[in-house]
């Protein structure tokens, strides 16, 4: 996979340009056209290295990423990248919860006001953000050990859930002394009002 260096920056490019798209035409907040944009820019100034510890990460969270295969020499490189695999595993971990916490807001949306709506989300997202990969990588008979032999133990997953859980406790915090202002915060975030 990914032996192209041509290939593979073109596939990058065109998954930014067509998730982009996808954003545009769905009318959802202009404020996540930063992810597209980000996928935009990986392809076009990411080493192809890079990418593959990015993609190792992503399948490593899974628990379908088998680190026998890679070389010592790949393995003594892609150590050396940890930073992009680590980037992989949150990246696929925040897309795992997002899987169930983005269906539960929408339904909550018309249920409930749009603050708790993104509140009660924000709430689901954060234990499924921790729980779910390795709930997966346990079903998989995942060799985590050997990973976190070779990589380390991922600390951006520590920060991105005490990050989330710090602004979750402040939106709760804003929702119970001001109302209006956690109502304008949840509007700008969401791209319906400010």
């Amino acid at each position: 996979m990914f032996e192209n260096e041509l290939q593979t920056r073109c596939a990058i490019c065109g998954t930014g340009c067509l998730l982009g798209l996808v954003f545009v035409l769905a009318h959802l907040p202009l404020l996540l056209l930063i992810v597209p944009v980000a996928v935009l820019f990986l392809g076009l100034v990411a080493d192809p290295e890079e990418t593959h510890a990015v993609w190792y990460g992503m399948l490593s969270m899974l628990g379908i990423f088998d680190l026998s295969v890679l070389t010592d020499a790949e393995r003594l490189n892609y150590a050396e990248k940890r930073h992009y695999f680590w980037f992989g595993e949150v990246a696929m971990a925040s897309v795992l919860a997002d899987l169930f916490a983005v269906p539960v807001g929408i339904f909550l949306a018309g249920r409930a006001e749009m603050t708790l709506a993104f509140i009660g989300a924000a709430v689901l997202f954060l234990p499924l953000f921790v729980f779910l990969p390795k709930l997966i990588q346990r079903a998989m008979k995942a060799d985590v050990d050997a990973v976190i032999e070779t990589f380390g133990k991922n600390e951006q997953v520590k920060k991105v859930f005490w990050t989330m859980f710090v602004s979750m406790a402040g939106l709760v915090l804003a929702r119970v002394l001001d109302p209006v202002t956690a109502q304008q915060v949840v509007g700008v975030i969401t791209g319906m009002g400010g």
